[in-house]
């Protein structure tokens, strides 16, 4: 029999004034949240320069900006993977979003630019999870509006610019059963019914959807969830890039998988991409106003980023002459640390408007032109994909070069 798990270590995070789920983040009076409080309390790993050089070394190129710049900035057991990696062995990468919107924001952009860089450096395969069927249950929306949206965000996903021989993208409505299911059955007798409402904050009032969900999130880590993908590859790591909310699944996931035969997965977590309006959390499909679509336009992008954009500058131009900016709370300079990609050009933007030298202004025109180019190039992928090539990427097919 497979060990149960009950232990009541949380893994979501509700002391230090700080409330980080899967569904919620938050911290006290609108404060930043404390990441070294977030490494501590979770039990992560953080990355440091040592393991960015070995991923530079492993892979014979430059690591991503999101490594480099710490955006991606903690892990549970990453170092494993390359431990296997550098043996010759390969693993697998998962990732996934609930689709809520009709288009990705910028914040959901970030983890599928990271995950084409590690499929692109590692050879990898990957599987893509749409939980179409999560979404139904949270936001209210109809299984037919689920599935839909669950379309037009993997036509956001295949902009990004995937290997179709090295991607399968699936929807829960559409795989869920099979092997996939016998798995996602195994998981929930291993987990008590405290286990569940201790790490996910399940209530009285949460309906049964919800409470039987994470088994749902958590198995796609288990190679044998793909038959035709890993079939007598039941010993495969898995690597998870994500945003640290979505820890508890994983948490869960890696306290069930030595008793159900398989390798812990490999977690490497991101920072929150902010809202516009301050950081405080991460970036919501909910609020327009906070977030910046990859279907906006120029004029849209800029009215954002000049009304709503949180300024770390002074209240005066002589002040700020004077004093400098506060790149701590500027969103703006947050923004480009994600996105504008000369090196030399972020950090001479950090001294001038750090010393004052910059004003508020030209820096947001400098994010402004970074984010435009970056939806145009996305707006001109996504045109090209048609509903044949999510077809293509969503067929359960062999990946005959997965691993070239």
């Amino acid at each position: 029999m497979p060990e149960i798990v009950d232990s009541r270590d949380s893994a979501t995070m509700k002391e230090d004034h700080q409330v980080i789920s899967p569904w919620v983040v938050s911290s006290k009076h609108g404060g930043k949240i404390d990441y070294d409080k977030v490494i501590d309390r979770f039990g992560f790993q953080r990355i440091d320069e040592t393991l960015v050089e070995r991923v530079e070394r492993l892979t014979g190129r430059p690591a991503h900006a999101f490594l480099r710049r710490g955006i991606f900035f903690a892990h549970r057991d990453f170092d494993k993977i390359l431990d296997a990696y550098e043996r010759g062995e390969k693993f697998y990468l998962y990732t996934g979003i609930g689709p809520s919107s009709e288009a990705l924001h910028l914040g959901h952009l970030v983890p599928f630019m990271f995950a084409r860089y590690l499929q692109d450096a590692f050879k990898v395969p990957l599987v893509i999870q749409l939980s179409d069927d999560e979404k139904c249950m949270w936001n209210n929306l109809s299984v037919e509006e689920s599935k839909r949206l669950a379309r037009e965000n993997a036509k956001d996903i295949i902009a990004c610019g995937f290997e179709k021989t090295r991607t399968f993208i699936f929807s829960n409505f559409s795989y869920l059963g099979g092997v996939f299911y016998e798995n996602i059955v195994r998981f929930r007798t291993c987990v008590t019914a405290n286990k569940a409402v201790d790490t996910f904050g399940f209530g009285g009032e949460d309906h049964m959807g919800k409470i039987t969900f994470p088994p749902i999130q958590a198995v796609p880590s288990f190679p044998s969830s793909f038959p035709h993908l890993f079939s007598g590859k039941d010993n495969l790591s898995c690597l998870i890039p994500c945003a640290i909310d979505q820890d508890p699944y994983f948490k869960m996931a890696r306290d069930v998988a030595p008793s159900l035969g398989y390798q812990k997965p490999a977690l490497i977590e991101s920072l929150f991409f902010p809202d516009l309006q301050g950081e405080t959390g991460k970036m919501s499909a909910s609020d327009p106003i906070s977030a910046i679509y990859v279907i906006d336009s120029d004029k849209e992008i800029k009215t954002k980023v000049n009304k709503y954009a949180f300024s770390g500058g002074q209240d005066s131009i002589e002040n700020h002459r004077k004093y400098g900016a506060n790149l701590e709370v500027d969103i703006s300079m947050k923004y480009l640390g994600f996105f504008l990609e000369d090196e030399a050009e972020l950090e001479d933007i950090k001294k001038e408007y750090g010393a004052g030298r910059l004003l508020t202004g030209e820096v947001k025109k400098r994010l402004i032109e970074v984010l435009s180019g970056l939806v145009e190039r996305h707006r001109k992928a996504r045109a090209a994909v048609t509903d044949e090539t999510v077809d293509e990427f969503m067929a359960v097919r062999p990946l005959p070069h997965m691993f070239d």
